[in-house]
């Protein structure tokens, strides 16, 4: 396990731990390599900073840390795929259902 990085948010006694350089690389290669994708921009909480969901035309997803609210939206701006503020629209239904698709086939 990683240390900490060094300007994480300290909250409580949880460390939380800031985005990296591979988070950032994640996303991008994550939205290249999928269609329909749409940004959920989850606000940071006491164990996580703010985090980028991404979600696919299919429900499948994947969720880094990034350095701001602001940076997510940016990012996705950029991406051209629009984005939300998930504390307000909550996650897309598809998302669920490509979970519960995967637990059926004992892929999570």
């Amino acid at each position: 396990m990683s240390a900490p990085a060094r300007d994480a948010a300290r909250t409580g006694s949880t460390r939380v731990r800031a985005a990296d350089g591979l988070d950032v690389e994640h996303l991008y290669l994550w939205v290249a390599e999928r269609r329909g994708v749409e940004g959920f921009v989850e606000p940071r909480t006491a164990v996580s900073d703010v985090t980028l969901l991404l979600v696919a035309h299919d429900g499948e997803w994947t969720r880094r840390r990034v350095p701001s609210v602001a940076w997510a939206h940016d990012f996705c701006n950029k991406q051209r795929i629009p984005s939300y503020d998930a504390a307000v629209v909550g996650v897309p239904q598809r998302m669920r259902d490509y979970n519960r698709r995967k637990k059926l086939e004992g892929g999570l």
